[in-house]
């Protein structure tokens, strides 16, 4: 069933987070008849009921068997697992079940065909604007995104950003409607989750960029090639006339090329990279410069040295590759080669992302609460020369925390560990670095204060999520700025 058939259909969303309103309203908005449902309750979900249209139905404390067997058409967060009896059951009788991501972009297209363009809901995207151009990878995802959108618009497009970022891209494509549909917005940018993408039909990106893939969610994915196979999705529907950036460094994502694009035969996009090490078609890094090879149409820019790497606002070796995938795709897109310069040396970072706090008696203290996983850890850790005491620990999301040996050994002096996985962690940690533990942030930065010297860095990258002890891990990375911010002469206020 497509959009154009949704007035007084039941369409169901499952799960009442900031994506499951975005779905909710845009489907009312359509004229269906929209139901929410949600394991939580009313008081948890309060402030997002708040938000919702008057017409839209709830069904809290539960997923209902009969909502789901009487469905049109099932819209599915993020969050929620498509293992779960209800979408199964569902999925059997033939119900469509398609997740937030895909609504959007269906969505797009409907809006598009209001403004006289023919668009049939299951044909690829049309040539037309607005192109996606799409972001995904274990990590770095919301850096390369922000700064892919950043560069954009300094090229004078006008363009929409939303998905895993922040805003339910829903909520975004709802707010900029009359634009879309006076064909007025050339982009729309947005991060997707491995989440997201395991519950796509059409979705097709004009360019893609798989940032990097490293083990992570093992509390929701049964394997690594799941969670491999969940991000793949991101160039299922791509043509020969799309384009996919791949990071060469990385050995998952180059396994996951010679797998399923070197040598297949179907329609596939066009591939570039980006290297840190080596010299590849796309960006790559050479002697404290990044250049630009595209030897093909649209780009043809032949070893073009594009800026030093010194002149990258953004600091660290994860950023000099987020800088490069970004720019990659902003040039594939005809962004101009000003604008991605201008872009990467005023682009200020993310917080929580490797975010420089304050440098108190000679040590520096970092932010990066985003980092939720080893592999982001690992990329933090090399981000600097000077010695390292990390604060880690939180909720386990199933890591292999031993891949921190080798990096904590070479480069962090002690770890002050919090948190459900603080055990654990230490058990990994206890014969490479001096290790403790603290029942809490505050206790944990005071410590890492007795421990510093002058040239140290602290450095708050937890390899787990927050949940444990903070609403979410923005939460928990302001918590510590507040924390750090509050210190004087070695003391708290």
């Amino acid at each position: 069933m497509g959009l154009t058939e949704t007035k007084g259909k039941k369409m169901t969303v499952v799960g009442l987070a900031r994506s499951g309103v975005g779905a909710a309203n845009i489907l009312s908005e359509l004229g269906a008849e929209v139901t929410v449902t949600d394991v939580k309750n009313l008081d948890v979900l309060k402030d997002y009921i708040a938000i919702l249209n008057p017409s839209v139905r709830l069904r809290l404390e539960q997923h209902p068997d009969d909502l789901f067997a009487n469905s049109d058409l099932i819209v599915v967060s993020p969050g929620v697992s498509l293992d779960i009896p209800q979408i199964k059951m569902a999925k059997e009788r033939g119900i469509p079940v398609i997740g937030e991501l895909e609504l959007a972009y269906q969505t797009v297209g409907y809006y598009k065909s209001q403004s006289g363009e023919i668009l049939n809901d299951n044909s690829a995207q049309s040539e037309t604007i607005p192109y996606f151009l799409a972001v995904t990878g274990t990590n770095g995802k919301s850096t390369t995104t922000a700064l892919l959108d950043f560069m954009m618009r300094k090229s004078g497009f006008k363009t929409i950003l939303g998905g895993n970022i922040g805003n339910a891209l829903t909520e975004e494509i709802l707010k900029y409607r009359e634009d879309i549909v006076r064909q007025e917005i050339d982009y729309i940018v947005v991060e997707v989750s491995s989440f997201q993408l395991e519950s796509i039909e059409n979705f097709r990106p004009k360019a893609s960029v798989i940032t990097n893939i490293t083990p992570d969610h093992f509390d929701r994915y049964h394997s690594l090639k799941d969670y491999v196979e969940a991000k793949a999705r991101i160039f299922e529907n791509q043509k020969e006339n799309d384009f996919l950036i791949l990071n060469r460094d990385d050995a998952e994502t180059m396994k996951l090329y010679f797998s399923k694009l070197e040598t297949q035969k179907a329609v596939s996009p066009k591939v570039y990279f980006f290297s840190r090490k080596e010299m590849v078609e796309g960006l790559y890094f050479k002697d404290g410069v990044v250049y630009c090879d595209f030897p093909e149409p649209p780009v043809e820019l032949i070893s073009f040295p594009l800026i030093r790497e010194d002149e990258i606002k953004i600091r660290g070796v994860h950023n000099l590759e987020n800088a490069m995938a970004a720019s990659a795709m902003a040039l594939l897109a005809n962004c101009g080669v000003e604008a991605v310069k201008e872009a990467l040396i005023e682009f200020p970072g993310l917080e929580h992302r490797l975010e420089f706090v304050r440098e108190l008696h000679g040590v520096k203290y970092y932010n990066d609460s985003k980092g939720t996983n080893v592999g982001a850890v690992i990329k933090s850790i090399e981000s600097f020369s000077d010695p390292i005491i990390l604060i880690a620990g939180g909720r386990d999301k199933a890591g292999d925390f031993s891949l921190l040996r080798d990096p904590v050994r070479d480069k962090v002096k002690a770890a002050v560990l919090i948190g459900e996985a603080r055990e654990k962690i230490k058990k990994v940690f206890f014969d490479i670095t001096e290790t403790f533990i603290a029942d809490d942030l505050k206790e944990a930065v005071n410590i890492t204060r007795k421990l510093a010297s002058t040239g140290d860095v602290v450095l708050l990258s937890p390899a787990c999520a927050s949940f444990d002890m903070f609403r979410d891990f923005e939460d928990r990375g302001r918590q510590f700025k507040k924390i750090v911010m509050e210190m004087n002469n070695g003391q708290f206020k």
